[in-house]
């Protein structure tokens, strides 16, 4: 914290840290977020499809991977520059605002992303660029932002508490163990924080995912009544 501050490098670590990070989580819960989609469709009359669980992650990581790069390559810089200017009992309005502009500069490229997987997850298509071609064709680039909104209302709240969490509690461990912590206590404690995000987000997460109104999506629509 006492080394000077180097906004490139800070940049570049991010950018490599965060672009990794989304890639092995992505692909590793994909399977989880597919089912959860086709699971919230079928409430609503459709019938739930067990094959290709994975359809649709080529396209999706295409999105995934410069989304959590910008998000952590924005949240990095801008959370060292806002500590050096708050008092050391304001970081965690540092971490607040830095989780808030990280996300709200992801979302440029997260919401495409998200619509498109969606609409693949429910089988309206098979291939990620015959997706977008064919959502601006019908709806214009508006179509890939559907939800952007309910989307910002979610996840800029929730990105800045869920980093906010972290950060804190980080801080709080390094005071009583009175060290620099390791990698798995970190893990751990963003784990913890992960957790407690999504207690509190899912609902949203829920009215979020049934936002686009399109073909099978109309019932995922209804289904928000649901959750």
């Amino acid at each position: 914290e006492d080394k000077p501050f180097n906004f490139l490098q800070i940049l570049c670590e991010g950018v490599i840290a965060g672009g990794a990070a989304g890639v092995v989580v992505e692909t590793a819960l994909y399977p989880i977020d597919t089912i959860k989609t086709r699971l919230q469709a079928a409430r609503a009359g459709s019938q739930i499809q067990w094959k290709g669980l994975y359809s649709g992650l080529g396209g999706n990581l295409v999105g995934v991977l410069p989304a959590s790069a910008l998000f952590v390559g924005i949240y990095e810089p801008t959370k060292r520059k806002l500590l050096d200017m708050f008092p050391e009992n304001l970081s965690a309005v540092a971490h607040l605002t830095a989780g808030a502009v990280g996300g709200l500069g992801a979302s440029l490229i997260r919401v495409p992303t998200e619509v498109v997987k969606q609409r693949m997850q429910t089988g309206q298509f098979r291939t990620a660029p015959d997706a977008v071609r064919l959502i601006v064709a019908k709806e214009g680039f508006r179509g890939l932002f559907a939800g952007y909104g309910s989307f910002l209302l979610r996840d800029l709240p929730f990105d800045a508490i869920q980093f906010c969490i972290y950060e804190q509690l980080r801080i709080g461990y390094k005071l009583m163990a009175k060290r620099e912590l390791k990698d798995p206590e970190n893990a751990l404690i963003g784990a913890f924080a992960g957790c407690d995000y999504w207690r509190y987000n899912d609902p949203p997460r829920c009215s979020e995912d049934k936002v686009d109104d399109s073909g099978a999506n109309k019932a995922i629509l209804w289904n928000c009544k649901l959750c």
